[in-house]
């Protein structure tokens, strides 16, 4: 497994911990130079989106793998976590809906949670 495939799969558990709803991994590194998959997931309130969103900085710190950087923790309605290789999304259901990246990204291929292990 490569470092992005791990980060990938820490990231899924985390969330998945959390009871994040319908986590997507998106393979983005054949279309784009930004990062290697994108991690999208959501919940239902802002204090989920947000322990969701701590849940992930815990593993990946505790997995050894820096941030770059955070936006939109205060407000709580879509979380984008740098993490270099890849980046999370994590949205309020009503804000993930509304902005539908998947869509936008519909070239990207899907990956499951099998194909990280």
């Amino acid at each position: 497994m490569n470092t992005a495939q791990e980060m990938a799969a820490i990231v899924y558990k985390a969330l998945d911990d959390k009871k994040a709803f319908d986590i997507k991994i998106l393979d983005i590194k054949k279309i784009s130079a930004v990062a290697d998959y994108f991690v999208i997931a959501d919940g239902t309130n802002k204090n989920q989106v947000q322990a969701m969103c701590d849940s992930v900085e815990e593993e990946m710190h505790k997995a050894g793998y820096s941030l770059k950087s955070v936006e939109g923790y205060s407000q709580g309605g879509w979380i984008l976590l740098d993490y270099y290789d890849i980046i999370v999304h994590i949205f309020s259901d009503e804000a993930r809906r509304f902005y539908d990246i998947e869509r936008i990204w519909n070239d990207a291929a899907d990956v499951t949670k099998d194909l990280l292990s």
